[in-house]
């Protein structure tokens, strides 16, 4: 399976162990990401209109060149392509239109064959210090419900699946102790918005893995050496495959 995601840091994030999530379940990918720092849609789509080489393509999270969209998309044989907003304007869906479609569009004309999802990001930490928080009250909940809507709205709108990675990490921080950061509990977040190396991406990565796949989280044999609690780990797969499974 070859997977390309039109993205920035949080897709790079839940490309970071994809890999070797998806290898230890008996599932061969070739996951590209082209990266952009907090790239938006409104971005993508000027790049894409000006041609401008902006991104990094980088393979199963290394960079390689800088590349346009239109030679990303010309690249591989896509199977997978994932779309995703910018995590500062993710709960306004007013700046999804009418990028995401027009983006769209032009998108499923070069790659006909591939079946489009929306990479759902996660909410910023409770005591984030990213300048963008104050537009969502500065409340990881309001941030959250804000952008569960907008992209379910943005699935909608080009009849796409969503890959529920922010799901994921509320779902973790708000039922799972040992995440509960108000309470002394790991944080999933590395700086307040990136997810942790560990963790975080672990388990973003899972949620790729079984979403892409219809699978199960306890069939993935590999476990990041940072990830070295047993017991997370477990919580981690269990609440994959709850969220997935509603």
């Amino acid at each position: 399976m070859k997977i390309l995601s039109i993205g920035n840091s949080f897709s790079q994030d839940a490309h970071r162990w994809l890999y070797d999530v998806c290898k230890s379940a008996d599932k061969e990918i070739y996951n590209a990401n082209i990266y952009y720092g907090g790239c938006s849609l409104v971005s993508n789509w000027d790049f894409y209109v000006n041609d401008r080489a902006e991104y990094d393509y980088e393979i199963k999270g290394v960079p390689t060149r800088k590349i346009t969209l239109r030679e990303a998309l010309t690249a591989e044989k896509w199977d997978i392509i994932t779309y995703q907003q910018a995590s500062h304007e993710s709960g306004k869906y007013e700046r999804y239109k009418p990028f995401l479609c027009d983006l769209h569009k032009v998108v499923k004309e070069a790659c006909p064959s591939a079946k489009f999802y929306i990479h759902q990001t996660w909410a910023y930490e409770i005591d984030s210090t990213h300048p963008s928080f104050v537009h969502y009250n500065s409340d990881q909940h309001y941030m959250y419900d804000c952008l569960s809507d907008a992209y379910r709205k943005a699935a909608e709108s080009i009849n796409a699946d969503i890959i529920p990675a922010g799901d994921v990490i509320q779902y973790l921080r708000d039922n799972i102790s040992e995440f509960d950061y108000k309470n002394g509990g790991y944080s999933l977040n590395q700086d307040g918005f990136h997810l942790s190396h560990g963790y975080g991406r672990y388990a973003a990565s899972l949620t790729w893995y079984c979403k892409l796949f219809s699978g199960n989280a306890n069939d993935v044999s590999f476990v990041p050496k940072i990830c070295d609690d047993e017991k997370l780990v477990r919580a981690i797969k269990a609440a994959v495959n709850k969220v997935l499974s509603e």
